[in-house]
C-alpha cells in the first residue's frame, strides 16, 4: 500500500508546502515587520494609518468651541467652501436644485424653502423646527448621521472651521 515512492512524493509535497509558507512569511516580513538589527525599538517599513475612536479621537479633537470659530469666520473662505454644496444646491431665493435652496437658511423653518416638497421625514424628525447655526454645523460634520435615513448623500465636512466658514458666509447672503 505504500511503498518508498509514495511516501517520497508526500514527503516533497510537505517540505514544498512548508517552504512556500515560510518564503511567504519572509516576504511579508519583509514588507510590514521590523527592520534587522534594531531589536525590540525597530521602525516599521509600512504602517497602516488607523482612525483613532472613543475617547482617544474626542480628546484629540479638542479645540475652540463651534461659537469662537462662527464669531471668527472667514466669509470669504466659507464661500469657496459652497462649491462642495453648489452641485446640488442654489443660493438664489426660490430656485431649488437637488436639494432646497440656501439662500437664508441661517433662521429658517426646516421645511421652509418655496417649492422644495422633497424633505425626507428623517431629517424633520431628527432636526429642531428651524435651522440655527449649531443645528447646521451638526448636521454638516455628518449628515447621515445627524439625521438616520436622511435623502442627502453629502458624507460631511470634517473641518469644523470649514463648516463655520461656510455657515457665515450663508447667514451673510440675506443680511
Amino acid at each position: 500500500m505504500f511503498d518508498t515512492m509514495t511516501l517520497t512524493k508526500t514527503m516533497g509535497a510537505l517540505c514544498g508546502a512548508l517552504l512556500v509558507f515560510l518564503l511567504g512569511a519572509w516576504f511579508a516580513d519583509g514588507i510590514y515587520g521590523h527592520k534587522a538589527g534594531h531589536g525590540d525599538h525597530a521602525e516599521q517599513h509600512f504602517v497602516v494609518a488607523v482612525e483613532e475612536t472613543g475617547e482617544e479621537a474626542a480628546s484629540t479633537e479638542e479645540g475652540p468651541s463651534f461659537e469662537e470659530l462662527f464669531a471668527a469666520a472667514d466669509i470669504a473662505a466659507g464661500e469657496d467652501a459652497f462649491r462642495a454644496c453648489a452641485s446640488c444646491h442654489k443660493v438664489v431665493q426660490g430656485e431649488n436644485g437637488t436639494g432646497p435652496y440656501l439662500y437664508g437658511v441661517v433662521g429658517r423653518p426646516v421645511q421652509g424653502a418655496q417649492g422644495f416638497a422633497a424633505y425626507s421625514g428623517a431629517l424633520i424628525a431628527a432636526n429642531p423646527e428651524t435651522w440655527t447655526p449649531e443645528a447646521l454645523d451638526a448636521f454638516l460634520e455628518n449628515p447621515k448621521a445627524y439625521a438616520d435615513g436622511t435623502t442627502m448623500t453629502y458624507s460631511g465636512m470634517r473641518k469644523a472651521e470649514d463648516r463655520a466658514n461656510l455657515i457665515a458666509w450663508l447667514d451673510s447672503l440675506d443680511n
